[in-house]
């Protein structure tokens, strides 16, 4: 294996232990890691009083997350921990709504809005993305927005400055993702147009993701600028992104915390998100982890549109 190929792969393997996709389900609650770059709340009792009468007998909400989303969500390698941007946000929200809010790792977003629809969770902070094909089943808060591009080998070897230039590459994406239907598609479009077809290699996680095109397995990772920018900055110059600045399959695309459609907890947690992003606490947050660029100025429901 040439050098530059078995340190990209070094790099990714460090990223993948630290970033961490924890065993499914078993990691049960995971525990507040006492990192919070949140300044502490002032309980809101007109919020509180607001909440489900179940959630305000347990004193609790619990949220579910996938562990492999930096630098929003990121699980610590004991498989008990969770630190990022939402993370941040959570302990925040959980001091304004008086009562505490627990991470669940589960395995892929499929099986975290799955959760959430049979009740077994209460919402995920996310973010996750908000199409109006989920809206059917869930309810978005919105909190981000966020744009996708690629993250590619130093130099950008294969020259992607688009999605359109992705024909008869190896595109590495998230499973169920909404990259994943975009890639897919353009693979259908490089094929009517006389092209060779993408290969689309699919992942449960963000690491192994990134991992296929640390490892030459991939030709690049199609994926959300925000954690991609996390990745190519922990890659020590291995890594690079592209396609910035396109709209590559995508409209304006929000990403925010989900709850089950219709849920009593939606407008509360819209509430309490807005009056972090009006006491200063969101824009800290977000500065925190390198992601001002994605703030937006209110919190929103359902805002992508069909």
């Amino acid at each position: 294996m040439p050098k530059h190929a078995t340190a990209l792969l070094a790099t990714a393997a460090l990223l993948l232990v630290g970033c961490g996709a924890n065993p499914p389900e078993a990691e049960g609650v995971l525990e507040p890691t006492g990192q919070s770059s949140a300044a502490a709340q002032t309980k809101d009792q007109a919020l509180h009083d607001r909440l489900p009468d179940k959630v305000k007998q347990a004193g609790k909400l619990i949220s579910v997350n996938n562990g492999s989303f930096p630098p929003y969500e990121i699980a610590g390698p004991d498989g008990r921990s969770l630190t990022g941007a939402a993370a941040d946000m959570a302990d925040a929200l959980g001091q304004v709504l008086g009562v505490k809010i627990e991470h669940v790792t589960v395995d892929g977003l499929p099986s975290s809005l799955t959760g959430i629809a049979s009740g077994r969770y209460d919402f995920a902070i996310g973010p996750v993305g908000d199409f109006p094909d989920r809206q059917k089943a869930n309810d978005f808060i919105d909190w981000v927005k966020e744009y996708v591009v690629f993250a590619v080998p130093k130099g950008n070897p294969d020259g992607i400055g688009s999605v359109a230039d992705t024909c008869g590459l190896k595109i590495s994406v998230m499973a169920g993702g909404s990259a994943e239907a975009v890639i897919k598609g353009q693979s259908a479009a490089c094929v009517k147009e006389g092209k060779p077809k993408i290969t689309v290699q699919s992942y449960k996680d963000q690491p192994t993701s990134v991992l296929a095109v640390s490892s030459g397995r991939a030709d690049a990772f199609f994926s959300s600028q925000a954690p991609l920018t996390y990745f190519v900055d922990q890659a020590g110059g291995k890594l690079e992104l592209a396609g910035k600045g396109q709209p590559n399959g995508f409209d304006d695309l929000y990403q925010g915390a989900v709850v089950a459609k219709d849920s009593p907890l939606r407008d509360v947690l819209k509430d309490a998100f807005q009056q972090l992003m009006d006491n200063g606490t969101y824009d800290r947050i977000m500065a925190r982890w390198k992601t001002s660029d994605n703030k937006l100025d209110q919190a929103g429901i359902n805002l992508a549109k069909s």
